[in-house]
């Protein structure tokens, strides 16, 4: 029995501060947990924007291959002749919404490139011969126009995504 003077056990500044080390170090493990998870999250996003950049910089390249390949193909005679080897270059030219429709180009230039496109080793994903188009406006007042969209869908993508490359032919 303890004297009216002393203190008990149970009261003492030690006795109550028991468990709190071990509380303390759950809070920052938990603290810890939460960041590492973030990060894990931050990284994932990280990869997917990564893979859509380098699937938007292969549009890009790929769009710009075959402009410049009609570019080079022209016959720039005169002004007719101009529109008249532009035309079979159009591949698939109606149509909207990464849908195209129309006929094949059968130039030998867009064949080609629709294989790299499509089945190549650097090919975008979700494309199909379908969602690439060559369209060619070779009246007086379009100047030539030549619109190149090249679309694709990801795994992870909900709806098509499209660039298209615009350049003039003189």
């Amino acid at each position: 029995m303890l004297s009216p003077g002393s203190r008990s056990l149970r009261g003492s500044p030690q006795h109550r501060q028991r468990g709190m080390f071990l509380l303390e170090a759950l809070v920052g493990i938990l603290i810890f947990s939460i960041g590492i998870l973030a990060l894990v999250a931050m990284q994932a996003t990280a990869i997917t924007a990564q893979a859509d950049a380098q699937y938007r910089v292969e549009a890009a390249n790929r769009a710009e291959q075959i402009a410049s390949e009609i570019a080079l193909n022209v016959d720039r005679t005169s002004a007719t002749t101009i529109q008249t080897s532009l035309a079979p270059f159009a591949h698939q030219a109606s149509g909207s919404n990464c849908r195209f429709t129309g006929a094949a180009s059968t130039a030998q230039q867009v064949t080609d490139w629709v294989g790299t496109v499509t089945t190549g080793r650097t090919r975008l994903p979700g494309t199909s011969a379908s969602m690439l188009q060559v369209a060619i406006d070779s009246t007086a007042a379009a100047y030539n126009k030549v619109s190149v969209t090249i679309c694709w869908q990801a795994p992870n993508d909900l709806v098509a995504r499209r660039h298209t490359v615009v350049t003039f032919i003189n």
